[in-house]
């Protein structure tokens, strides 16, 4: 009788078993839609993540492009509207961006063009700026994101002319600004 007991448990259990084997239709296709939505959520957060890396480049050459010129300015008399001429080993064009210089003997812009259109540009103003009451000269640099991706705009600073004095009243120099659809970069 023991044997006849085990033997039913066992047949129970193997019954059981097959009973319950795999998913229901619906539980797959409840499992797929939440997967889903999931997906929809990071997936845009993911990409984005991978554009800030890509706009890092720009950011670290514009910036380093503003430093080379007040340095060039301060060895020189004058900025350089070269890259050759920084002595930075940037290239003018990788994949994902243009670099080029527009201005002068007293402002200048280094600008990081964008070649994508999911990426943003950034420029970089150098001014050479000399305070009136002491006659003071300086130079004043700002770091600039577009406002939109892909704008590959690349137009000199907001005011003044490339060659021209500027100079500030008072006892603070003129502070360089970024240009229209463009948005100065704080440093955080």
């Amino acid at each position: 009788m023991k044997t006849e007991l085990k033997a039913k448990f066992l047949q129970h259990l193997l019954g059981k078993k097959k009973e319950n084997e795999g998913f229901t239709l619906i539980e797959l296709l409840v499992v797929i839609i939440i997967i889903g939505i999931l997906s929809a959520i990071a997936l845009p957060s993911f990409l984005n993540q991978a554009n800030k890396g890509k706009q890092s480049e720009a950011k670290q050459y514009t910036g380093s492009m503003n430093r080379a010129q007040q340095a060039y300015l301060l060895e020189n008399g004058d900025f350089t509207s070269t890259m050759d001429k920084l002595g930075l080993g940037i290239r003018t064009q990788t994949e994902n961006y243009a670099y080029a210089i527009n201005g002068g003997t007293t402002l200048v812009a280094n600008n990081g063009i964008s070649l994508k259109g999911t990426l943003k540009s950034y420029k970089g103003v150098v001014v050479k700026s000399i305070v009136l009451s002491t006659s003071e000269a300086t130079t004043l640099a700002v770091l600039c994101q577009s406002d939109t991706v892909g704008d590959r705009s690349a137009e000199v600073a907001s005011y003044g002319t490339a060659g021209t004095t500027v100079a500030a009243t008072g006892t603070t120099p003129l502070q360089p600004g970024c240009s229209t659809g463009f948005s100065e970069l704080t440093s955080k």
